[in-house]
């Protein structure tokens, strides 16, 4: 069964980390209708949405794929680079453990889930701001035993390797090229996002469906002129947080 871990929206949403956007105000009472939505989107996609308690002292903690890297075999736990967040881990963990045997990365190692992208067995890991080497490093070593491939990506100019480029299936990826080494995707096929629309490369295929947020019209088109059934909302006040549609629910098939 898909399941889907998330939390809720925290009060303190406003004082989220940021690294490429600027601090605007964010509305709680939308962003947190957007994410009730959202999560009843994953539910009609198939979805079995367990919905973890919120903690009103982690600005974060709605961001659920960035404490953890969940696998058919195992969970790796991350470190992740913004010291702030490091707390959110513990209620994931917990969680996680009824379903994976959990691996652990340990300092200096730094890694977020939103900087990792599975194809397969391949696993591409974006080297960012908040993923080093010694996290790539880790990672690639705890999952070698279980037949994983790990590639590492260099990212610049925005947060994660999935703000830049998502996999869609059918051995492609949707991408902002400038934000990412596109020399790493030497298999793939990559859809550009249009440039008028570079935030777009963040989205999340569901069974058959790619879940995109509203606010890119071209890109919808372009997904859709390519032979993908695509599904939007609006998640326009969490993207004020360097969010999109990956970073909120944790899925894996229990």
């Amino acid at each position: 069964m898909l399941t889907a871990l998330t939390r809720p929206v925290s009060p303190c949403i406003a004082a989220c980390e940021l690294e490429f956007l600027p601090r605007v105000k964010i509305d709680f009472m939308r962003a947190l209708t957007q994410h009730c939505e959202y999560q009843a989107c994953l539910a009609q996609l198939g979805a079995f949405v367990i919905s973890l308690p919120g903690d009103p002292k982690l600005p974060d903690c709605v961001f659920v794929e960035d404490p953890a890297v969940v696998l058919d075999e195992v969970a790796v736990i991350s470190r992740m680079g913004a010291e702030s967040r490091r707390r959110e881990a513990d209620i994931l963990a917990s969680e996680i453990a009824k379903y994976r045997t959990l691996l652990h990365l340990e300092e200096p190692a730094t890694l977020e889930g939103g900087d990792v992208m599975r194809v397969g067995k391949t696993l591409y890991v974006g080297r960012s701001r908040r993923t080093n080497v010694a996290g790539i490093q880790q990672l690639a070593k705890l999952l070698q035993p279980y037949g994983y491939w790990v590639v590492p990506v260099e990212v610049r100019d925005c947060l994660h390797l999935k703000t830049a480029c998502c996999y869609v299936g059918d051995d492609t990826i949707l991408a902002n090229r400038g934000w990412m080494d596109q020399d790493a995707f030497c298999k793939l096929k990559i859809l550009d996002v249009p440039t008028e629309e570079p935030r777009a490369g963040n989205v999340l295929r569901i069974g058959e469906t790619v879940l995109m947020p509203a606010a890119f019209p071209r890109t919808r088109e372009l997904l859709e002129r390519s032979g993908f059934r695509v599904r939007t909302l609006d998640n326009s006040e969490l993207l004020k947080a360097e969010a999109g549609v990956t970073c909120m629910s944790l899925l894996f098939d229990a």
